[in-house]
């Protein structure tokens, strides 16, 4: 990647704002969603929000990947000046690990449903079959999907909220507001 004028900048693009603050709101109602849906058992009908959950998913997979392409081309602003390098480690090391969960959980989440029979449609278009149903040693993609969403992406979630906040309220710096709309 070569380095150009997009990587001197001290804010993200508007691209690339827009993008994150897509993903936010569609992991919110994607939580909502999986929060009030029913338990998915072996014989469970898919729903109403059972099918908004899968559709969801696959959006969420699909902004995430054109979020991380985007990051890949284009950059990030360089580093607030004064960041401790063990905060600007961490922070990327949280960032790779939310990029890898957009794309692993909903990935597990419609290898599941594929091995549970259920078709994985967005907006009534039904998706291809990434497994065939019951495929044999895929009954776990379930439970990971779960633990991975509910466990360590929340928990991801809340540091990179946390974080931002820290250094908006406590640190005054530029960190939060190079994210922000409008900005």
């Amino acid at each position: 990647m070569t380095v150009d004028a997009t990587l001197s900048r001290s804010s993200y693009t508007g691209a690339a704002k827009a993008l994150h603050w897509l993903i936010v709101a569609l992991l919110i109602a994607q939580f909502i969603f999986a929060w009030t849906m029913p338990d998915i058992r072996r014989d469970t009908p898919v729903t109403t929000l059972i099918g908004l959950h899968f559709t969801f998913g696959v959006v969420i997979l699909a902004v995430a990947a054109i979020r991380l392409l985007f990051r890949l081309v284009r950059g990030v602003p360089e580093p607030e000046a004064g960041i401790p390098g063990w905060q600007e480690t961490s922070s990327q090391i949280v960032h790779w690990l939310l990029y890898a969960l957009l794309l692993i959980v909903p990935l597990l989440g419609w290898i599941n449903a594929d091995f549970r029979g259920m078709p994985v449609s967005l907006f009534g278009y039904e998706m291809p079959h990434l497994i065939a149903t019951r495929a044999p040693g895929w009954q776990w993609t379930g439970d990971v999907h779960g633990l991975l969403a509910n466990y360590v992406m929340l928990a991801l979630v809340a540091i990179h909220v946390l974080a931002a906040l820290y250094h908006h309220f406590v640190m005054g710096d530029g960190v939060l507001r190079r994210m922000l709309p409008g900005r």
